[in-house]
């Protein structure tokens, strides 16, 4: 669950989560705010919103994949297991996830720390049929992300990612109104400078070279659903710093949820 910020700097890393709290106890565990439709179950939403994903880009077995901002694995164990994909590369920042997913997942093609912003200047073995990354593109600006994907991808390949967008709504808001956006978001590690309209959004991927645009809107399923599901959860009495972390995440899913200004979209394109 990459909605997160750094609390304090006593804890490891500004995305990592206790997922164990979210009902994900193995060491592979999943790490997004899940779709939630038709479960109050966290590791069914998040298979979910990674088979929402897989399916834009309409992944194969035979695809080159890799998966950006892995988190702690559960994503790469998934893409094996139920879409038998033979050829899996991963990247992400937190070194004591890279070292976990080596020992448990030997299978994988490559698997690198570093940032999905720098794939051109890590050591990876070829370019790529299928590029995904789960719940984590809109910690940065879009076209750093793209400029760093696409000379990765082969011609035709396929991206998907999850990223924020501003609804027609944010031209009706105050300056006063704008300012307390930013500051929400930034407390969530979401530079809103870095946001724009759906429409500048497809404009930046086709200047990227990119066609064949898709978007869905996965706001309530995604903000709305984790909220519900954290609100029901037995563990909100629970006052630690993992606990809050978790509490403040879906008390801010619930807000952008319901004031519908920041939306939450799926988008998958095509390299030219």
């Amino acid at each position: 669950m990459k909605l997160f910020h750094v609390l304090t700097a006593k804890l490891p890393h500004k995305y990592a989560i206790n997922a164990a709290r979210l009902g994900d106890t193995r060491s592979l565990a999943w790490s997004n705010l899940g779709y939630w439709e038709n479960t109050t179950d966290y590791k069914t939403a998040c298979c979910q919103l990674a088979d929402q994903l897989a399916n834009a880009v309409q992944l194969t077995a035979k695809d080159q994949l890799i998966d950006v901002g892995c988190g702690q694995g559960a994503s790469l164990q998934h893409w094996i297991e139920n879409y038998h994909v033979q050829h899996i590369s991963a990247v992400d920042i937190q070194a004591n996830h890279i070292q976990q997913i080596r020992q448990q997942l030997p299978q994988l093609d490559h698997i690198q720390q570093g940032s999905f912003l720098d794939l051109n200047q890590l050591y990876l073995p070829e370019a790529f049929d299928v590029i995904l990354c789960i719940d984590a593109a809109y910690h940065s600006d879009l076209n750093l992300f793209l400029n760093s994907v696409e000379p990765v991808l082969h011609a035709q390949g396929r991206l998907g990612f999850h990223y924020l967008v501003l609804s027609e709504k944010w031209q009706q808001l105050s300056v006063l109104q704008k300012q307390k956006y930013y500051y929400l978001l930034k407390a969530a590690d979401v530079d809103l400078n870095h946001l724009g309209s759906l429409q500048m959004t497809r404009h930046q991927l086709e200047q990227h070279g990119f066609t064949k645009i898709e978007s869905i809107d996965l706001t309530e399923l995604v903000f709305g659903g984790f909220a519900r599901f954290i609100a029901s959860s037995d563990n909100h009495k629970m006052a630690d710093l993992a606990q809050l972390k978790i509490q403040a995440t879906a008390k801010l899913c619930n807000y952008l949820n319901q004031e519908g200004i920041i939306r939450y979209m799926q988008i998958s394109a095509v390299k030219n």
